[in-house]
Order: structure tokens, then C-alpha cells, then sequence
């Protein structure tokens, strides 16, 4: 028992530094002229397939004698990443002219293998000074305009011109050209002997060297996305005011007649409030109650660990391309969070039972994390079946086994010892009957499915051009930089969930029905059901295609939206729950 403790302190403090090596502000390296500046291949991929990406080294470019992989950080595997030296010598402010990278010479399979590249839109990418750079393989040219019935030709840039930006002894900003005006042809499977070649250009720029991510943001601030952001969020607070109009109207006129008839003891009166008549039933707790203490221990968890990434963003700790840095942040937050989850499973738990928050912390531990390792393997073997890099080797599965056993488990039992020994016993306002009231007859939209469509659909539709520039920066090219924006449209969600679920809360109640407890659950996690069906319709709007993509996209947003139902579904419940203890202890009891 104190070696397995030892162990887990071992590993959460290994954790909290990695984690601070890994997610370090970018640090300014100075050079002279001439010196070497670390440049490093990625990978490769079809351009509509952000997925489906491979090694560099599996096309047959120029290589080195030895190549050698870049030792890298949790994070940066987990981002499909996989470095490796390269051939190309850029120094610092040294110009260079077609120098020749090599000479190679292309076998029958070689050639297939790049027109197969080109034919996808391949692209590859490289790390320069820490700093991102792309550039196409080659290109196709259609030559059905005029008449050509040999069908397209595929060519091979052979030539690459990199321009590179600095300020006195810093790189600021490197960018990468394929040259069509040099290109060989391999439209036909023949050997071929190809010379490639590079140069390089050196310019001066004023840009501080703080300020060189910026230009990866540019994109995310054009007037046209400017104008769309604004309207998403004049969209978003037009639907909170009027939302928060019909519910100032509802219990202007209703929620405080109910309150005043019913504190008078006016037992005629009293008959028009329907909601006072279940005072017996609704803190009766409801079925599967591990299951749904689980709910609230995970959704508390997901909440945390959000606050904490937009906090980071904040500080600038995570910036675009800091190499892995959102997945290393993602795996280390939440395995050290997992104490917040065991404490509000088991503190909810223990109010009304002291015994069998055992098994509710049980379930939290493997209510995410289990369909998520499913996820994973499923797509890992796909990855492996297809050579991706997003393959994840077996010493990482092996860490994250680790760290999940070591050190999340032991924090959330921890989490949960805590939460049980400092709750209390929930008081109820009135004493809960043995047998429940029978519950009227509902019209359709009063009945779950209903409530789930209208309490999914406003919120959704407050956040929907958000959520598409979100995708767009997930499964495309645009980088989104605008965290604060990110964080407005948050709030705009949680503040739109909260608020229908207390006037659907009040409206549920006065309609006799004291079921609210899994109602408020499933109606405020339904946003997450919209946002998947979104992807639905985001995906068959893109050009991405083929299995591994299709599993990918659809398995990873899967879990993506799955973790927001449990986190919006913990918001709607609390919110319902403080609203319904606030009315009943308003009102005395019978």
C-alpha cells in the first residue's frame, strides 16, 4: 500500500512538471549568422483528411543516412505528430540558391507512390525554429479542356523556396514554396532520376519576436469571420433577452400569486397551485441513482477542466502549434481533477445515503473514460491497419494506462472519501411520501422527448456559427485563435441552459409532474445531441472522405459531444435543484 502510494506521488508530480515543460511559453533562441537552426519533417497527409496522416519518410524523398526521431511529449503523439531530422540546412541568415538536396533515383513504385500522393492533394509539414511550415507535393493538371484524351497529368515539385523573416538575431517567420516551374512528370509508372533542390531567401521584418505567432491567427480576423462572430453574438443575446423576458413575466405573474396564496393558508386557493400538491414527491431522489450521481460527478469534472484550459488561454500558455500542448494540458488537467469528481459524486451521494457511494464513484471512474478507451482502440486499430501517425504507439498506451490507474483512480476515490465524510444529510422542505402521486396526463411537448427538443434547440442555435468555426479549427485548417470569443459564446451556453432549465423546471412542476430529476438531466444534455447532428451535416458539407476519416471524425466527436451532454446535464440539474429547494422552502410546509 505505501509503494503504491509512493508510485501515484511519483507520477502526479511527474505529471505537474511535464506539464510545465510542455506547455512553457515560447522561448527566445538567439543565433548568429551562420549558425544551425533546428528544422524538422512531420508528415504527410491528404489536405481534406486531417486525420489520415503519415510518416514524412514513407514517400520516398530525400533522407538522411541516419534518420532519427524526435523524442517528443505526450501531447505531441497524442496530436499525431512524429519528428525526424531532416536533410535541409537552413543557417541563420545564410542565402542559398538551388542547392542541391540530393539525387535520386525513383523505382516503378516510387513513382506510384508519389502520383498516388499528388492525386490525394498531399501535403507535408515541417517545424523550422519551432515554427510550422507547409507545402504541396505536386499537383494535377486536367487536361480535359482541350481534348486530351491521355486523361490528367501529375507532376512532382522538385524544387522547394523557403522565405524566411528576422528580427537582429531571431527567426520570426518562415514560409515554404513549391516551385511549378520545376516539376518532373510522373504521369506514367517509369523509372525517372529526379535532382531536388531548395533555396533559401533571408529578409528583415520589425515584428518583435513575441509576436510571431500572430500571423497564424490572421486568418481567424478578417473583416468577413469579424462580421460573423458579431452576429453570432447579437443572435445569442437577443434570444437571452427575450428568454429572460418570458421568465421574469412567468414568475412575475405566477411563481409569486403561487407564493403569496399558498404562505396565506387559503385552502380554496390553494387548489390552483399545481405545483404545491407534489411538495411530497419531488425530493423523492429517482432510479439509477449511481448512475445519475455519476452523471453529476463527471459533468463537475468536464466544468473544471474547461475553466481551466480558457484560464490557460488566457495566459497565453496555449498558443497556436505549441506542438501538443491543448492534449498534454487535456490529459494532465483531467487526470488531476478526477478528485472533483469523486468529491461531487460521493458528497450528492452521501446526502441521502451513507452507504453504496462506493459504487457511485465506481461508475464515475468508467462512465467517460470507459466508452472513450473503447473509442480509442477501435480507431487505433484502424490507424495501425492503415500505417497513420495517429497510431498510438504501445508505450504511450501504456502511460496513459498508468497514469489513469495510478493517479486518476487513487484522486477519485480520494475525492470521494472526502465528499462523503463532509456532507450532510439533505433536509428536506417537507417530508417525502411513501407512495408517489400519480402523474397527470401531458400534452407531447410537456413529455421528454419534447422538453429535450426545445431545451436543446435554443441554446444550439445560439452557438451554432461558433461551433462551426470550432469544427473548421478541429477537422480543417483554420486556426482558431479568438479564445475570448471561445469563452463568451461558453458563457452564452451555460447562462441559456441554466435559464431554460429552471422555467421548464417551474412549468413541469405546475403541470403535477414531480419526475424532474432525470427530465432536467436529458434536457439540458440534449444541446450535445444537436451538436453531434451538426457534425452530421458539417461533415457531408466537406470534401473529406474515405473510412479512416469517416471513423475518426465521427468516433472522436462522438466523445466530444458526449462529454458536453454530461457537462451541460450537471449545469441544468443544479440549477434546477437550487431553484425547486429555493420555492418549497419559500412556501411552509403541511
Amino acid at each position: 500500500m505505501i509503494q503504491s502510494t509512493q508510485i501515484s506521488a511519483f507520477l502526479i508530480i511527474f505529471l505537474t512538471t511535464h506539464l510545465g515543460f510542455s506547455l512553457h511559453l515560447a522561448t527566445a533562441a538567439h543565433y548568429n549568422v551562420g549558425d544551425q537552426v533546428p528544422i524538422f519533417v512531420n508528415k504527410i497527409g491528404p489536405l481534406h483528411n486531417p486525420s489520415e496522416t503519415y510518416q514524412y519518410y514513407d514517400l520516398p524523398f530525400c533522407r538522411p543516412a541516419r534518420v532519427v526521431q524526435e523524442k517528443e511529449s505526450l501531447g505531441e503523439i497524442l496530436n499525431a505528430d512524429r519528428l525526424a531530422n531532416a536533410l535541409y540546412e537552413l543557417k541563420f541568415r545564410e542565402y542559398k540558391f538551388g542547392h542541391v538536396l540530393c539525387e535520386k533515383k525513383l523505382s516503378e513504385d516510387d513513382v506510384r507512390k508519389f502520383r498516388n500522393a499528388v492525386s490525394n492533394d498531399f501535403y507535408f509539414h515541417m517545424y523550422y525554429d519551432d515554427l510550422p511550415l507547409w507545402g504541396f507535393i505536386g499537383r494535377v493538371e486536367d487536361n480535359s479542356w482541350n481534348n486530351d484524351k491521355n486523361g490528367p497529368k501529375y507532376y512532382l515539385f522538385k524544387h522547394i523556396q523557403f522565405d524566411a523573416l528576422y528580427n537582429n538575431d531571431q527567426v520570426i517567420e518562415i514560409r515554404a514554396f513549391s516551385d511549378p516551374a520545376h516539376i518532373v512528370d510522373i504521369t506514367n509508372s517509369a523509372e525517372t532520376t529526379v535532382q531536388f533542390t531548395y533555396s533559401v531567401s533571408w529578409n528583415e521584418t520589425f515584428i518583435p519576436f513575441k509576436n510571431r505567432m500572430d500571423k497564424y491567427s490572421r486568418a481567424s480576423l478578417l473583416p468577413a469571420p469579424k462580421q460573423i462572430h458579431w452576429f453570432s453574438f447579437i443572435n445569442s443575446i437577443v434570444i437571452i433577452v427575450l428568454l429572460m423576458g418570458l421568465l421574469v413575466m412567468m414568475f412575475m405573474r405566477h411563481l409569486k400569486n403561487d407564493l403569496k396564496r399558498y404562505s396565506g393558508g387559503d385552502e380554496e386557493e390553494d387548489k390552483e397551485v399545481g405545483w404545491k400538491y407534489i411538495h411530497g414527491d419531488v425530493f423523492r431522489p429517482p432510479s439509477e441513482l449511481h448512475l445519475f450521481f455519476a452523471i453529476l460527478g463527471s459533468g463537475t469534472q468536464f466544468l473544471t477542466v474547461l475553466v481551466f484550459l480558457f484560464i490557460m488561454a488566457s495566459m497565453g500558455i496555449l498558443y497556436p502549434y505549441n506542438l501538443g500542448s491543448l492534449s498534454t494540458s487535456v490529459v494532465v488537467i483531467y487526470s488531476l481533477t478526477c478528485t472533483v469528481a469523486g468529491y461531487s459524486t460521493a458528497s450528492f451521494h452521501c446526502q441521502f445515503s451513507k452507504s453504496g457511494w462506493e459504487k457511485s464513484v465506481l461508475v464515475t471512474g468508467i462512465l467517460y473514460v470507459g466508452p472513450l478507451f473503447i473509442t480509442v482502440f477501435i480507431l487505433n486499430i484502424v490507424a495501425i491497419s492503415y500505417g497513420a501517425t495517429a497510431a498510438l504507439p504501445l508505450g504511450t498506451i501504456v502511460v496513459i494506462l498508468l497514469i489513469y490507474a495510478l493517479v486518476a483512480m487513487p484522486l477519485l476515490a480520494l475525492g470521494g472519501i472526502i465528499g462523503c465524510r463532509l456532507s450532510s444529510e439533505f433536509q428536506a422542505p417537507s417530508v417525502t411520501k411513501k407512495v408517489a402521486r400519480e402523474i397527470p396526463s401531458l400534452a407531447w411537448y410537456m413529455k421528454t422527448p419534447g422538453q429535450m427538443f426545445i431545451g436543446g434547440l435554443l441554446p444550439f442555435s445560439a452557438i451554432v456559427l461558433e461551433l462551426h468555426h470550432l469544427y473548421a479549427s478541429m477537422w480543417g485548417y483554420k486556426i482558431f485563435t479568438l479564445s475570448g470569443i471561445l469563452f463568451i459564446t461558453f458563457i452564452i451556453l451555460v447562462v441559456l441552459t441554466a435559464m431554460l432549465s429552471v422555467g421548464m423546471t417551474y412549468i413541469q412542476l405546475s403541470l403535477e409532474d414531480h419526475e424532474w430529476w432525470w427530465r432536467s438531466i436529458l434536457r439540458g444534455g440534449s444541446t450535445a445531441i444537436f451538436m453531434f447532428g451538426y457534425s452530421i451535416y458539417y461533415y457531408a458539407k466537406s470534401n473529406m472522405m474515405g473510412s479512416m476519416q469517416l471513423l475518426f471524425f465521427f468516433g472522436y466527436n462522438a466523445c466530444l459531444c458526449y462529454a458536453f451532454f454530461l457537462m451541460l446535464s450537471t449545469i441544468s440539474f443544479y440549477v434546477s435543484w437550487i431553484f425547486v429547494r429555493h420555492i418549497y422552502h419559500a412556501i411552509k410546509s403541511e
